[in-house]
């Protein structure tokens, strides 16, 4: 049994290729080149000589304070509707709610009114 959206294999007879006696090894692949090793410290991408790691962080704190400084900076007028929500606590938010639902019942209770004369 197969796949049905496999490929069909070169050698669709098992016996079509010349075996090998029981007990033999299976063939050696051919040897590989050695990877280089590798001294001293590396080079950063982009050329230009290595620099050192603390600089390397130093960089990354201001960019990572620039970019939690232009965050917290509401932009436009859906970033400061936000910012009001992101102030609000949570008996500010259960009071306004709930002078939503008291305006709701009264507008309803007008509309009862002045349906019912």
């Amino acid at each position: 049994m197969g796949n049905c959206f496999g490929k069909e294999s070169l050698h669709s007879d098992n016996f079509a290729t010349p075996g090998r006696v029981v007990g033999s090894a299976p063939p050696q692949p051919a040897p590989r080149a050695a990877v280089p090793k590798i001294s001293g410290q590396g080079r950063s991408l982009g050329g230009g000589q290595a620099s050192d790691t603390t600089d390397a962080r130093a960089a990354a704190a201001k960019a990572a304070e620039e970019r939690a400084a232009r965050a917290s900076q509401p932009k436009g007028k859906l970033g400061q509707a936000l910012a009001k929500e992101k102030q609000q606590t949570r008996i500010g938010t259960l009071g306004e709610v709930s002078r939503d639902e008291q305006r709701r019942k009264d507008a309803d209770g007008v509309a009862e009114a002045r349906n019912y004369n």
